[in-house]
């Protein structure tokens, strides 16, 4: 079989690049060198099926994303609590003996824990990562220091984010996926096409803090907010707890053009405790994610599913106060 290589990532998001990027890296190096390299991005919708015309007719890899049971996968690497599908999916991946399947759900970003598997499985390392892989472990696990800093965007790291999950242009992700190897994310984001991207996008952001001031309240501790006639589903998720610093949780509807999407998050600096898993309560509705942000998607037709979906969440939370 030829090494060529197919990576399917979780789409528009940081930690799926990151990971997408770190793997590239670690195949070229250990596993395939000269190796022809692809992307596909992985979005969650409604039904969730990772469909097989995706694999490519080489060698696949999943990762941040969702286990598949296709004999097409020979790698993947992920760390959400919700990475199966099904019982079968799960019990599939228990008897796998290639070697290659790696899960982890106390790994804060997929991008650290396949560094840490290159590394002591396989020997691989690169001091040139150490960057991307600190941002992404540090986007994805959500420890700012402060709404403000996760709202205000001050670092290159934090400005390709918004670009990352903002963005529905493909060919514009996977050339980042390309800087992300070879160049440190201020060259990544001062790349001409980056560069133009971004600060279309930046004047974006700012007008969605005031969408999202119009339209979001929190009571008992719970924002809600719905933005689906705006066309903001990679709007930044801290904005909520920028707005409300005295929130715990948040649950918002968006949608887009392959979605309706209930996000559900915890907010990062509060000191209160959370005795919610809000992957499990995502579950309930078909989505998943982690215990401290999850979120569930609906066909973009069925808007007052995920609007029921997202009150029904709320009310729960709220018990909380």
């Amino acid at each position: 079989m030829s090494k060529n290589l197919r990576v399917l990532y979780h789409d528009n998001c940081f930690d799926g690049l990151a990971s997408a990027a770190v793997f590239s890296r670690f195949y070229s190096a250990v596993v395939a060198p000269g190796a022809e390299i692809e992307y596909e991005g992985l979005a969650h919708k409604a039904g969730q099926l990772i469909n097989e015309n995706l694999f490519g007719p080489d060698n696949n890899v999943i990762v941040d994303f969702k286990y598949s049971s296709s004999e097409k996968l020979t790698w993947w690497f992920d760390h959400h609590e919700s990475a199966f599908l099904s019982e079968a999916d799960e019990a599939h991946f228990r008897r796998d003996v290639s070697g290659r399947k790696f899960y982890d759900p106390d790994s804060r970003s997929c991008t650290k824990f396949i560094a840490t598997v290159a590394e002591k499985t396989f020997g691989f390392a690169a001091a040139d990562l150490q960057e991307l892989i600190y941002w992404a472990d540090l986007i994805d696990g959500a420890v700012f220091p402060s709404a403000q800093a996760a709202v205000e965007l001050k670092e290159p790291a934090m400005r390709l984010m918004l670009e990352v999950e903002t963005t529905r242009d493909r060919r514009l992700l996977h050339k980042i996926i390309g800087l992300m190897q070879r160049s440190p994310l201020d060259a990544v984001l001062n790349e001409p096409e980056v560069k133009s991207t971004f600060e279309a996008m930046y004047e974006n952001h700012i007008k969605s803090i005031d969408v999202m001031r119009e339209r979001a309240k929190c009571t008992k501790g719970v924002i809600e907010f719905d933005i689906s006639d705006k066309n903001l589903d990679g709007y930044n998720k801290f904005i909520p707890y920028y707005l409300f610093p005295d929130s715990i949780y948040c649950v918002g509807v968006s949608r887009s053009t392959s979605r309706a999407k209930v996000s559900v998050g915890s907010n990062p600096w509060s000191s209160r405790e959370k005795k919610h898993n809000l992957a499990r309560l995502c579950e309930k509705y078909g989505g998943g994610g982690h215990a401290v942000v999850a979120a569930i998607s609906f066909k973009p037709e069925d808007l007052e599913s995920a609007r029921t979906a997202a009150r029904e969440i709320a009310q729960e939370l709220q018990t909380e106060w």
